[in-house]
């Protein structure tokens, strides 16, 4: 029977894994929600600071085709995918939810980078 309403964040699972071997990480969903309310601040946090080495790198670069770094995208999105191989017998298709995740992030990191590329200027020797 499905509710059209939220699961209780207090209340009792209503569920199990049907894997003897599984490890619940908290007993309420409230408490799951508090955890991960408290990654995604450590997320958002990481992520300004890989934008600060983004933004940095970009005095490296001298054109458009370095800003965007397809071969560096390409060894970015393998590396991911290799970092979360381990942890995918978890969670089902977790590298694959990386992948996707890292390409729109680097997407959207290129695409800012490639903004802000014109507020540079090159170095004369």
């Amino acid at each position: 029977m499905n509710s059209p309403h939220e699961p209780a964040v207090a209340g009792a699972p209503v569920r199990r894994f049907k894997d003897p071997a599984y490890v619940e990480v908290a007993s309420t969903l409230g408490e799951l929600r508090e955890r991960i309310d408290s990654l995604d601040e450590q997320i958002v946090n990481l992520l300004a600071q890989r934008a600060a080495c983004v933004r940095d790198a970009t005095r490296f670069k001298r054109d458009a085709f370095q800003v965007a770094a397809p071969a560096r995208q390409a060894q970015v999105f393998e590396r991911v995918r290799a970092l979360a191989a381990p942890h995918a017998p978890a969670f089902p298709g977790l590298p694959d939810i990386v992948e996707s995740t890292y390409r729109t992030l680097v997407g959207a990191f290129v695409a800012a980078e490639a903004q802000l590329f014109q507020d540079t200027e090159t170095i004369q020797p």
